[in-house]
């Protein structure tokens, strides 16, 4: 019977840092939350735009950090959730322009004289 030695725990070199969260991820996050939420209300274009801009930030940061800044996953909902709103913002303002449109069209036309006017 041949048997495999355990693994050796790896170990980690005495200089290299300890990964840590990135906070500009969770800025990311809450940013493309706002976003989504008031996106119908077509407020929601701000913050998530401030969102995917910081989103870009954020991943070259990581990126930079080569593994030891976290928060990778709340860059990518966070980036999901600004596109989620900006697509909710322009569907809202193609709904108002459609109704706006049907609106005029729905209107009287021409100046309405009373009968007997020439």
């Amino acid at each position: 019977m041949v048997t495999s030695p355990a693994a050796a725990p790896s170990t980690r070199h005495p200089l290299d840092p300890d990964p840590a969260p990135s906070s500009k991820a969770r800025a990311v996050f809450a940013l493309g939350l706002v976003g989504f939420l008031t996106g119908a209300f077509v407020g929601g274009v701000i913050p998530a735009t401030v969102a995917l801009l910081l989103a870009r930030q954020a991943a070259r940061d990581a990126y930079a950090a080569k593994g030891y800044l976290t928060g990778s996953a709340w860059i990518r909902r966070g980036r999901r959730l600004a596109w989620a709103g900006i697509v909710l913002a322009l569907a809202t303002l193609v709904v108002a322009a459609i109704a706006g449109l049907l609106h005029l069209a729905s209107a009287p036309s021409g100046t309405n004289f009373a009968p007997g006017t020439d």
